[in-house]
């Protein structure tokens, strides 16, 4: 069975007069949806699009005004309401379609928007998809650097005959840069969305990527619980998947971010690295995002070097508490 990928952008309002005035957990309204779906030799075959008149923000943000040159007017005489054309939109798409994006927050906002409106997620879960920016980053290897869109279209002499910052061309647009890329070296490079999270340990997310593995947890009520889970803390081998000894244990770059090193005997050093990311919720529950990499020895020497730095920042801060204990 052949592959169709429908590569999609939205583009959404937000509070005119600012966030603190947003609704809760509905920063930003769609207003346009636009669409291109590419068959399996990644030709467009098909085009979508729809404005979407807008019920909770009924003032346009002045950015979006500015970027996008959408009226309020074009909004309410040419759009549709948000479930009327997000299923006109879903049923365009087909079943078993590949999306793809240009960055990870349109999937998001499609979902949030679901969900406001109390719409069945239709999508499977896990959800993966291609985020055409980090494919592209990825070609460039060039550190992971993710560049705007116009300006990817620019470097790669692609023809400009539309503006941008309109749902459709961007889609449009993105489906170009998908023909330009190396698309078949970066196939098995899918993301994963974010927005619907594991439920328990059994819907874990454990993905195998070309050069790393990535793991996805449950949500826990804090940070400090998530890293006593042992499944968080684990170190496995991509390439013959036994459970590593650590050289150290996980230590805090920032306080959102830990790395580890730990060595397999046949394939050398695995370096970890977990992300910790809140939900968008009013308690402090988390989730932690993994991924382990066998790296070489000088990006081993670094992990250590980052390990002293923290050591020594922990024994400063120890020397300044005893000092100021002291002098109270």
């Amino acid at each position: 069975m052949s592959t169709t990928y429908i590569v999609f952008d939205l583009e959404w309002n937000q509070s005119p007069s600012g966030k603190e005035n947003s609704i809760e957990h509905f920063p930003f309204e769609i207003i346009e949806i636009g669409a291109v779906k590419l068959d399996e030799q990644l030709q467009i075959v098909s085009e979508y699009h729809q404005l979407v008149t807008p019920q909770v923000y009924m003032q346009l943000h002045y950015r979006i005004t500015q970027v996008t040159h959408l009226r309020m007017r074009d909004l309410c005489d040419r759009g549709k309401y948000f479930p009327e054309a997000v299923s006109e939109f879903l049923e365009w798409c087909g079943s078993g379609a590949v999306f793809c994006t240009w960055g990870s927050m349109d999937l998001v906002e499609l979902q949030r928007n679901m969900d406001f409106y109390e719409m069945e997620n239709p999508f499977s879960f896990p959800l993966c998809y291609y985020d055409v920016q980090k494919l592209y980053a990825l070609q460039l290897g060039e550190g992971g650097e993710k560049l705007s869109l116009d300006r990817v279209v620019e470097e790669l002499g692609i023809e400009e005959e539309r503006p941008f910052h309109r749902a459709l061309d961007d889609a449009y647009y993105t489906g170009k840069v998908m023909q330009a890329l190396d698309f078949g070296s970066f196939q098995d490079y899918l993301s994963v969305d974010y927005y619907r999270l594991p439920q328990d340990v059994d819907e874990e997310i454990r993905l195998e990527f070309p050069t790393y593995l990535k793991y996805v947890s449950r949500e826990f009520p804090s940070r400090d619980a998530a890293l006593a889970d042992k499944n968080v803390t684990d170190m496995v081998c991509r390439e013959c998947r036994r459970m590593l000894r650590k050289k150290f244990q996980w230590f805090p770059v920032n306080s959102r971010q830990y790395l580890c090193l730990a060595v397999c005997p046949e394939h050398g050093y695995v370096r970890g690295k977990i992300r910790i990311r809140k939900r968008e919720k009013d308690d402090d529950s988390v989730y932690v995002v993994k991924t382990m990499k066998l790296v070489n020895e000088d990006a081993a020497r670094e992990i250590f070097g980052k390990r002293e730095e923290h050591r020594q920042k922990k024994r400063e801060h120890n020397h300044e508490k005893r000092r100021a204990a002291k002098e109270t």
